[in-house]
């Protein structure tokens, strides 16, 4: 096919872009690459991403760029769903999750754009959640790096959105501290793959398509984006104690020993203890006790009943550097 006639779209949150740059930017990658004008597309309140990525679709493009946080590039992925095209990261915002597990370069503008029109495609998993309400409703989601509840997910409805602007990352240090004062655990009956139905008690449930969270987090060293698996992590520490090991094994021997090859070696076989568990799989259901708060990619999604998740594998099509083939 020749290069003139390929076609990318900007998906682009305008509060967290500078419009004028970016576009000065793409306008000259995408020329130099012999791609045709770049057509433009903005998020808003209402569509975060996911309307705008289908008239994008509509217009036949070959390639989204999404240009925002977690949520956009959420949504652009979840759009994209059953596409075939192309999906480049313009990282921007606090947690740029799915761009650091790609280990991507964050905060460079410019050497992004130019990956995505120079770079070449990787496919990877796309998680999928069926959410049911307490009024019954069902909605459906994807995401592309986690889904949680727990811990996580009631930090992120304690997390104070002006203080994450201006503060970033650590303004999660406020919330942290106000959902371990909540004293309710999970009580859920759930369904792993094939297996039999189990019941379980636990602090914080997540499953992870990838593991790296920002500040050196690692909180499933063994994910992998392209396995056809989930990783799935049960928390349920016993007092201070129990969070003061959790801690080390997520901050220490995760987040830094097994980034290693040698580290790997001495940290040995991952093994579960009491106060954290691990296991692999692609289907999931649980059904809760009560009402929970729920997140995806780093976003409140309400409370939940029930889910059913499941992994697409290798259903997204994303642009990393190199040189196209």
């Amino acid at each position: 096919m020749p290069t003139d006639t390929r076609t990318a779209a900007v998906i682009y949150n305008p509060i967290k872009v500078d419009l004028d740059v970016l576009r000065e930017a793409v306008a000259r990658e995408a020329t130099s690459a012999g791609w045709a004008e770049t057509l433009w597309f903005s998020t808003s309140v209402e569509d975060v991403g996911q309307e705008a990525t289908k008239r994008a679709l509509d217009e036949g493009v070959d390639m989204l760029i999404a240009a925002g946080g977690d949520g956009t590039v959420r949504a652009v992925a979840e759009a994209a769903r059953g596409h075939d095209v192309s999906l480049a990261l313009l990282p921007s915002g606090t947690g740029n999750l799915l761009a650091r597990n790609l280990e991507l370069t964050l905060n460079d503008i410019p050497g992004s754009i130019h990956a995505a029109f120079a770079g070449s495609d990787r496919r990877i998993d796309l998680g999928m959640i069926q959410i049911e309400r307490e009024d019954k409703s069902r909605d459906q989601h994807a995401f592309v790096v986690m889904a949680g509840m727990g811990l996580d997910a009631k930090m992120i409805a304690n997390t104070d959105e002006d203080l994450k602007k201006k503060a970033g990352w650590a303004a999660y240090v406020k919330a942290i501290a106000a959902s371990l004062r909540d004293p309710h655990e999970l009580h859920l009956r759930f369904r792993l793959d094939d297996g039999g139905p189990k019941r379980t008690t636990v602090h914080t449930l997540i499953l992870g398509n990838c593991g790296s969270l920002p500040a050196n987090i690692m909180l499933m060293p063994e994910a992998v984006l392209d396995d056809g698996l989930f990783d799935l992590m049960m928390t349920r520490p016993g007092g201070l104690l129990g969070w003061i090991r959790v801690w080390f094994k997520v901050a220490w021997t995760n987040g830094v020993v097994r980034r290693t090859k040698a580290g790997r070696a001495i940290a040995g076989e991952q093994k579960n203890d009491r106060d954290l568990r691990y296991e692999t799989g692609s289907k999931f259901v649980a059904r809760l006790s009560r009402p929970e708060e729920i997140e995806l990619d780093g976003d409140g999604f309400g409370k939940a009943v029930a889910f059913r998740a499941w992994i697409e594998p290798q259903a997204l099509r994303v642009r990393t550097a190199g040189d196209t083939a």
